[in-house]
């Protein structure tokens, strides 16, 4: 599933390391540049649209495992949409976020599962359906239960949150890690074909599939 880094150590003997591509997708304006800066900076800044794609690391070093995140901040504008493919290539999850004060952009962010849905087996990649925009609350045009509703019917994690008052940023990219660490635990208790105790992480024959 993922690319392994150098192993860490642990008091229970190495600790295995992963890096796995996020991409983010969804509407200009949704939030998703601010999303990836609230994360990674711990900050909260009015970003200009992004041109192509932006490109963020971050680096969690937890109990079980050393994950890096190569987080890729797509454009939303329409005329980026014919090469966006070639950036969520090879990813391991997305964030389809959608603005909770606009609810055609819950729409669009559908549409991105679609296209998502034709190039990865469900099990390929951990997709999560993002409502950004809390903090608009009084403008809300989708309901907290559309959001789940709908992720729930299609197999998607699913958050709420605000960049701006940084309302669940890490705990939506947190969840990512939860499952994509499941999924790894999952392939590494899988009898290898060859009889090896030892998983390559590279290969894509075992899969999983989402809650």
């Amino acid at each position: 599933m993922a690319q392994t880094v150098t192993p860490g150590t642990s008091p229970e003997g190495p600790r295995p390391s992963y890096m796995y591509k996020v991409v983010l997708l969804g509407s200009m304006s949704v939030g998703k540049s601010s999303l990836a800066y609230r994360y990674v900076k711990n900050d909260f800044r009015e970003l200009l649209p992004t041109v192509g794609c932006s490109f963020f690391t971050q680096i969690l070093n937890l109990d079980e495992a050393t994950v890096k995140f190569e987080i890729w901040d797509t454009a939303g504008q329409e005329k980026y949409q014919s090469v966006c493919h070639l950036y969520y290539r090879d990813a391991h999850a997305a964030l389809l976020v959608y603005d909770i004060a606009n609810k055609q952009t819950l729409s669009r962010a559908k549409l991105w599962l679609e296209e998502l849905e034709k190039r990865f087996l469900p099990d390929e990649i951990v997709i999560a359906l993002v409502g950004n925009k809390t903090d608009l609350a009084a403008e809300r045009e989708v309901t907290t239960e559309e959001g789940e509703e709908f992720a729930r019917t299609k197999g998607l994690l699913f958050t709420e949150t605000s960049a701006k008052s940084n309302h669940q940023v890490n705990d939506v990219f947190m969840g990512v890690v939860q499952e994509l660490l499941r999924r790894e635990k999952e392939k590494a208790s899988k009898p290898s074909p060859h009889g090896r105790s030892t998983v390559d992480l590279r290969a894509s024959g075992a899969r999983m599939r989402c809650c």
